[in-house]
C-alpha cells in the first residue's frame, strides 16, 4: 500500500510539473500573397488576418502566412487556391479573367474610380456586394470574395515625361494581363509588353521597356523610379486599384456557423488594415520618390481629360459586351 501511494503521489507530481500540451487548432488557414516585402500593404493586411483569426478563436484557427513564398505572380496564387494549396490569396481582377470570369476584368478598367472615396463608396455598396455574388456564381463558388483591398491609385513611369496620350506613342509599357487594360494603352499609341513583376526592375534598367504603370508605393518598394526608363513618374491616376481578398467559397461553406464568424471578423480587421497602410503609405512613397531623384509630372498638370476620352468609349463597349451596362451608371453616379 505504501509503494502504491509513492507511485501515484509521484505521478501526481509529474502531472504537477509536465505543462499541458497545447490543443491543435482545430482549423488551419495558409494565406498569401504576392508581396515580397514586409512593408506592403498587403503584408500588414495578411498580418492583421493572422492575428485577429487567432486571437477571436482562442488558438481554434491557426494562420500560416505567405508573403511572395507561393509565387510572386496572381495567377500563381489563383492557380494555388483552386488546386486547395493557399486558402486565401490576394489576386488582381485581371487574372481571374483566365479562369472563365470575363465580367471581372470591368474592375480593371481604367478611370473608372475617380478618387478613394468614390471607389470605397461603390466597393462596400451595393456595387461591391453585386460583383461578389456574381463572382461566387459564375465560379461555382470556388473563388468568395472576403475583403475588397487596394493597391493605391497607379501612375505611368517611363524614360520621359508624359503629360498626354500624344506622349504616349510608341513607348513600350509594361501592363497587367487585362484585356481592357492593354486596350487602353493601345488605344493611347503604346505598345503593352508583359513583363513579370520579379523581373520588371532588370527589364527597365536594361530598356527592355520603355516604361510601367503601377502605384507609388510598389514602384518605390522595387526602386523601379531609380532606373533610366522608370525615373519619370507622371500621375495620370488611372486606375484607382481593387484587389480581391479570395477565399474558396465551398471550403468556407463547409466550415461551422462559429468558424465563419471567426473569418469574416479577420477578414474585415484585414481590409481595414490594409487600406489603411494603403493610403498612408501613398504620400509617404511619393516623398520617397522625390528625395530619390524621380522627375514627377503632377496629376494637375496632365491633360485627365484626353485621357478620359480615350477610356471611357473602352467602358461603354466592355459594359454592354459582358451586361454590365447598369453597373457602370451606378459607378458614374456615384461620383456626383
Amino acid at each position: 500500500m505504501k509503494k502504491m501511494i509513492a507511485i501515484l503521489m509521484t505521478l501526481a507530481l509529474i502531472a504537477l510539473c509536465v505543462p499541458a500540451m497545447a490543443e491543435a487548432p482545430e482549423l488551419t488557414l495558409i494565406i498569401a500573397s504576392n508581396a515580397t516585402d514586409p512593408t506592403n500593404p498587403y503584408s500588414y493586411g495578411l498580418d492583421k488576418f493572422k492575428e485577429v483569426a487567432e486571437e477571436v478563436s482562442g488558438g481554434k484557427i491557426a494562420v500560416e502566412v505567405h508573403k511572395g513564398t507561393l509565387g510572386e505572380n496572381e495567377s500563381e496564387l489563383v492557380e494555388k487556391l483552386a488546386m486547395g494549396a493557399a486558402d486565401m490569396v490576394v489576386s488582381s481582377p485581371g487574372f481571374m479573367t483566365a479562369i472563365g470570369v470575363p465580367e471581372v476584368d470591368f474592375l480593371s478598367l481604367e478611370y473608372l474610380f475617380d478618387s478613394f472615396d468614390h471607389w470605397e463608396a461603390c466597393m462596400d455598396g451595393d456595387f461591391g456586394a453585386q460583383m461578389r455574388d456574381m463572382i461566387a456564381e459564375k465560379t461555382g463558388n470556388m473563388y468568395r470574395i472576403m475583403g475588397y483591398w487596394s493597391s493605391s491609385v497607379r501612375d505611368v513611369y517611363a524614360k520621359k515625361e508624359i503629360k498626354s496620350p500624344e506622349d504616349m506613342k510608341g513607348l513600350s509599357i509594361r501592363t497587367q494581363n487585362s484585356q481592357v487594360q492593354q486596350q487602353f494603352f493601345q488605344a493611347c499609341g503604346a505598345v503593352p509588353t508583359s513583363v513579370a513583376w520579379g523581373e520588371l526592375y532588370q527589364a527597365l534598367q536594361q530598356g527592355v521597356v520603355d516604361g510601367a504603370e503601377n502605384d507609388y508605393t510598389n514602384l518605390t518598394l522595387k526602386e523601379h523610379h531609380k532606373t533610366p526608363n522608370g525615373k519619370y513618374v507622371n500621375e495620370t491616376h488611372h486606375d484607382y486599384t481593387t484587389r480581391l481578398f479570395l477565399m474558396d467559397g465551398n471550403k468556407y461553406n463547409a466550415l461551422t456557423d462559429e468558424q465563419k464568424a471567426w473569418i469574416d471578423e479577420a477578414s474585415a480587421a484585414a481590409t481595414a488594415e490594409e487600406r489603411a497602410i494603403t493610403y498612408r503609405m501613398f504620400e509617404e512613397s511619393k516623398q520617397k520618390a522625390i528625395d530619390d531623384g524621380a522627375i514627377i509630372t503632377e496629376h494637375a498638370d496632365i491633360d485627365i481629360d484626353a485621357f478620359k476620352a480615350i477610356a471611357i468609349p473602352i467602358q461603354d463597349e466592355f459594359a454592354a459586351k459582358i451586361g454590365m451596362t447598369e453597373q457602370l451608371e451606378m459607378i458614374r453616379s456615384a461620383a456626383k
